[in-house]
């Protein structure tokens, strides 16, 4: 596909979380011409946490731009995500803004109506929805004790170039890379090797692998260690007699239908692999969007040199268990950004988050930066660790406070080793999901039938 192909299409979901901000506040604009202060309030936080909650939930989702991701650089103050989750700290930002633009309005607009007793009320109303929070998030942080549950954990970082990755390196070549580093820092006692997304290439027939070289050099590889699993990105298909999906596209030659999958792999010391299938995937790079309604676009796809079809997928997250009985979360790099989805991991006994991921794509540029720092924000949320395995960096290991406690430098080889405690409690947000985000939904979807239905009675207009 041309790269001016690409980059348009790249920045659809941008464009379109634009025009989903604006007309939140349009739809707040109208809402204040026929209703009160407050209700248009309320009603503007609803509309904001109804965008952005659609814009993590359609084919075009982007939620790497919710108000309550930029505090993934100072995890210290947002401890109580645990409850929460992300939407709590979009909730925290609004209601902020508003009470401190009121505040400000009391004393620099003469108009206003508020009361000598009310002003001061408002002033520290606002400081202490501010100072509460952070407060309460200090004493949290520094008092959290991790409970002792050990286990050895080797995160790869290869450092192939992924434009080099597809076809100009053969996979056997790029696996070997991959195993010596794992050897340069494993112990007898180790029981997870993490290898970034795609590190196994050439789309592997997922029913045949265990007769395929590759799987046998793995093999060798995991030998030494008894309780030994590899928990790998790889390229993956399978193949159908008929199409049993909606992703599923036709082979002329070998008459069959069959589905690419950007997936992860358990290997442990047995014939017995585990397969996980992205789930959440890049609009555009990983699928066409709206696929069923648009199928008749893919003959455009096609012509500009590009894929027909989506990726396959799987709807629901998946947990890899080891021989030993220990839960792993295979998230695969965007994925990362849903907390909810990956809290449904640790509700099925996912106990350390491995993320695999390939952030070579975007140069050196901050996105890398901000895709580490999100990980963070899931440490927080189940309280569990995540050993983060990029391809060209950053990787890094994150406990169950957030903090980061290993990392490497970018574009370099590297590997790093861990003893994680392993946790199985459910924390508050993990159990409940993104509740303040379908409260937001509800109350949006509520204002904008009244407005569009009439129901409220005009008052005045806004100041």
């Amino acid at each position: 596909m041309p790269t001016w192909v690409a980059a348009i299409i790249s920045l659809i979901p941008y464009g379109l979380g634009a025009l989903l901000m604006t007309l939140s506040f349009w739809l707040y604009f109208k809402l204040r011409l026929k209703v009160n202060k407050l209700i248009s309030y309320i009603g503007l936080v609803c509309f904001w946490i109804g965008y952005e909650y659609l814009h993590q939930t359609w084919d075009l989702s982007f939620p790497w731009m919710n108000l309550g991701n930029g505090f993934a650089a100072f995890h210290q103050l947002i401890q109580w995500y645990e409850y929460t989750g992300v939407y709590g700290g979009t909730l925290w930002i609004l209601i902020s803004n508003i009470l401190l633009f009121e505040a400000y309005q009391t004393f620099y607009n003469k108009s206003n109506t508020y009361s000598s007793i009310q002003k001061k009320w408002l002033v520290a109303g606002s400081a202490l929805h501010i100072f509460i929070p952070v407060t309460f998030s200090l004493i949290v942080y520094y008092g959290y004790k991790e409970e002792p549950n050990p286990s050895n954990i080797v995160v790869v970082q290869p450092n192939i170039d992924p434009y080099e990755k597809f076809g100009r390196l053969s996979s056997a070549a790029q696996i070997q890379t991959s195993i010596e580093l794992s050897k340069s820092v494993a112990q007898p006692n180790t029981e997870y090797f993490i290898w970034p997304e795609t590190a196994i290439t050439g789309y592997v027939q997922e029913d045949n692998f265990i007769n395929e070289t590759n799987f046998y050099a793995l093999q060798r590889f995991l030998a030494p260690y008894q309780n030994g699993n590899l928990i790998s990105g790889i390229e993956s298909i399978q193949v159908y007699d008929k199409q049993k999906t909606v992703s599923a596209r036709f082979d002329d030659r070998s008459k069959v239908y069959y589905d690419n999958f950007n997936a992860a792999i358990q290997i442990e010391n047995s014939s017995k692999v585990q397969f996980y299938h992205k789930s959440k995937l890049v609009p555009g790079a990983e699928q066409i969007p709206f696929a069923g309604a648009l199928s008749f676009l893919k003959p455009v796809f096609a012509g500009f040199g590009g894929a027909s079809g989506s990726y396959g997928k799987q709807d629901k997250p998946s947990v890899f268990y080891s021989q030993s009985g220990i839960g792993a979360a295979p998230v695969i790099c965007y994925e990362s950004i849903w907390g909810e989805y990956v809290g449904d991991y640790v509700k099925q006994g996912a106990q350390f988050i491995a993320i695999i991921t390939n952030d070579g794509w975007w140069g050196n540029t901050s996105g890398k930066d901000q895709h580490l720092l999100y990980a963070k924000l899931r440490a927080v949320e189940t309280r569990r660790w995540v050993a983060r395995s990029a391809n060209t960096g950053i990787s890094a290991f994150i406990n169950q406070r957030g903090d980061i406690v290993q990392q490497t430098k970018w574009w370099v080889p590297a590997v790093l080793k861990a003893d994680i405690n392993l946790n199985s409690t459910l924390t508050f947000y993990t159990q409940h999901g993104d509740y303040i985000a379908l409260t937001g939904v509800f109350g949006s979807a509520l204002f904008a039938l009244f407005l569009i239905s009439g129901l409220f009675i005009k008052t005045k207009k806004p100041i």
